[in-house]
């Protein structure tokens, strides 16, 4: 019995926090947060995590090797975002690990988009400490800010824009399947200072897509001379999946957002390939799909026995036509087949009838989008293109939750053939026929 108590104790513990008492990183909490953090007057990084992260979990080492390099110089916390939501919220956390700066301005910290390294956490560490002792002397230039060189308000706020250097640079880079776009500048350059707002706005208007980074080629020579910077600024395109150091190519667009943004979802859209149409067949599917995305597209498709292979490849084959039409959006694609999945199918509206039929799921939003037009090429591509722009009428999932899924096997692409049952005649006397006609 006390054996049990003891498990259930540790489990109970280790699920709470990532960081012991022992450990060199702080554990914050709503109780001392302000007077920790925001009351006092030394620069801390917090890092925002739920204790089932894949990713917090990987980083512990690397964050614990930073707070003890850091002691007595910089603080390093971390917030359980779990148990503290309120907190979490407070400062607009959307996902795990968040790491924030609190320098200069408490009111306003930084987000860290650095490699997920010591190194790369005390680099940003003694930055954000160098910008506070500025500041303190009246040095002008000193700022906690992590904003590559000041914009004119106009367009994103900046923190969208990844800050590079020489250390960060290959594995946030070069290491990342994403697509990228690097500015080479120098602060004095005033051609960058007029590109600052744009390419901020591009960076928010793109993420989630395509990352957009700023080096400071004047600080951070080495990337700079690596890639052949001779005038400010200088705008790299790394195009997603694998990269080597010669992978850059020169971007040749336009310096307004607009144009920026453009540029990149043209680049996105050649080199990405269609998404694949998957069979929602177990949980994990479903999952991968949906909380990987920011859209899924759903579609349940006529049972077998009503609409066989032939049939059934037309609906897969016009939504494949249409996944790759739409790729850009980098939206998840599955279908099911109708009756296989009820609580799927109750959670997205389609209420057993009137198959094939078709939503569209918002997982972090908990809100789905019905297909009212036609089941066609046509009608789907009408009801995408105005999701694609924030049109149409959406309703919450139902239990506001992803719904439950069952295991079926996978179809096999043929078509399914009616068992008839062969009905016992062992019992039946086959001369009472005879015997009445003879009467």
């Amino acid at each position: 019995m006390l054996l049990h108590i003891g498990i259930f104790v540790t489990t109970v513990f280790s699920a709470q926090a990532l960081y012991d008492r022992q450990s060199y990183v702080v554990n914050l909490t709503p109780t001392n947060f302000n007077s920790k953090v925001i009351n006092s007057d030394d620069v801390w990084i917090v890092e925002f995590f739920a204790p089932w992260c894949g990713h917090c979990q990987n980083m512990v080492p690397e964050y614990e090797k930073a707070a003890k390099a850091l002691k007595g110089l910089v603080n390093v916390g971390a917030v359980n975002a779990d148990d503290h939501k309120t907190l979490a919220e407070q400062y607009k956390v959307k996902g795990f690990p968040t790491i924030k700066i609190f320098g200069q301005n408490k009111k306003a910290p930084l987000d860290f988009n650095g490699a997920r390294n010591a190194d790369a956490f005390v680099e940003a560490a003694f930055k954000a400490l160098r910008n506070l002792v500025d500041a303190r002397i009246g040095k002008k230039g000193g700022s906690s800010g992590s904003k590559p060189r000041s914009s004119s308000g106009e367009g994103g706020d900046g923190k969208d824009v990844i800050e590079l250097t020489d250390g960060n640079f290959e594995e946030t880079v070069l290491e990342s399947e994403d697509m990228w776009l690097v500015e080479f500048y120098a602060p004095w350059c005033g051609h960058c200072k007029n590109l600052a707002p744009q390419w901020e706005s591009a960076a928010s208007q793109l993420k989630g897509k395509v990352k957009l980074g700023a080096l400071d080629a004047t600080a951070h020579t080495v990337m700079g001379n690596k890639y052949g910077v001779r005038g400010y600024p200088t705008i790299k395109y790394f195009a997603s999946g694998k990269k080597s150091s010669s992978s850059a190519e020169e971007y040749d667009g336009g310096r307004t957002s607009a144009d920026i943004v453009q540029w990149a979802l043209d680049k996105l859209a050649q080199n990405i390939p269609p998404p694949e149409l998957q069979q929602i067949t177990d949980a994990e599917v479903l999952k991968k799909s949906c909380e990987g995305h920011q859209i899924c597209i759903i579609a349940v498709l006529p049972h077998i026995l009503d609409c066989q292979s032939k049939c059934r490849n037309d609906y897969i084959n016009t939504l494949t036509k249409l996944g790759d039409k739409f790729k850009k959006n980098m939206w998840g694609w599955l279908w099911t087949e109708a009756g296989s999945q009820f609580e799927l199918e109750e959670g997205i509206g389609i209420g057993g009838f009137g198959y094939p039929a078709l939503a569209a799921a918002n997982i972090r939003k908990m809100k789905y989008s019905l297909l009212r037009g036609s089941f066609s090429y046509e009608g789907i591509n009408e009801f995408l293109r105005e999701l694609a722009v924030g049109r149409g009428s959406t309703v919450p999932l139902k239990g506001a939750q992803l719904p439950k899924v069952l295991k079926v096997e996978p179809w096999d692409g043929k078509d399914a053939e009616l068992q008839v049952e062969e009905e016992d005649l062992s019992d039946v006397d086959l001369d009472e026929g005879k015997k009445k006609e003879e009467l």
